[in-house]
């Protein structure tokens, strides 16, 4: 079963976070351990009009764990958890700049820093412009030490329709890093 670590920051953008989500329980032998801090709560719910705990309630806990921002001792917060990859989706650059400096002060924190010296793929989609110096060396960093900077950046060539076009085809993206492909992707085809 592979175990893949989704994280949701404050960054405005939770519907990213929770897309993937969404597509992830999708795929068969997927367990998906979730933690989202306190902003990554309060954005939502000023986003979304529902709460985090809405949004998981239809996912049991054999797909889907739930992991307490501030818990150090959560299973993910070690090297020895068999972790396939992590996402940070929103990310905030002071996630990302606290990701980047070392820092392991809550789990989100924790379990990036540990997919990094673990060296496992480790995603930011980094959700806050414009970018100054500082941001930009953080991501450079980053990117040097494993982790890959995707901005949501939409794509237009699939004509999108509606938001949700729009979100996945950031989340296609995401899918496409992890390795997971799925037959709903739109991809670049010349005309």
């Amino acid at each position: 079963m592979k175990q893949m670590i989704v994280a949701i920051t404050g960054a405005t953008g939770s519907w990213y976070g929770l897309r993937l989500i969404e597509r992830l329980t999708w795929e068969p032998d997927v367990c998906i351990h979730v933690v989202i801090s306190p902003w990554g709560e309060n954005v939502m719910l000023q986003e979304t009009g529902k709460s985090f705990s809405e949004w998981i309630a239809p996912y049991p806990p054999e797909v889907l764990v739930v992991h307490a921002h501030d818990n150090l001792a959560a299973s993910i917060s070690s090297g020895s958890f068999p972790a396939d990859a992590m996402v940070v989706v929103p990310c905030t650059l002071g996630t990302l700049g606290a990701i980047a400096s070392g820092l392991a002060s809550n789990l989100i924190e924790r379990s990036a820093s540990v997919a990094l010296k673990e060296r496992r793929p480790l995603i930011l989609v980094a959700r806050e412009t414009p970018l100054s110096s500082i941001h930009l060396e953080q991501m450079l960093r980053l990117s040097q030490s494993g982790a890959i900077i995707l901005p949501p950046e939409p794509t237009f060539y699939n004509k999108p329709k509606t938001i949700e076009d729009i979100i996945d085809s950031t989340v296609d993206r995401i899918l496409d890093l992890l390795l997971i492909r799925q037959d709903s992707t739109k991809r670049w085809s010349p005309i």
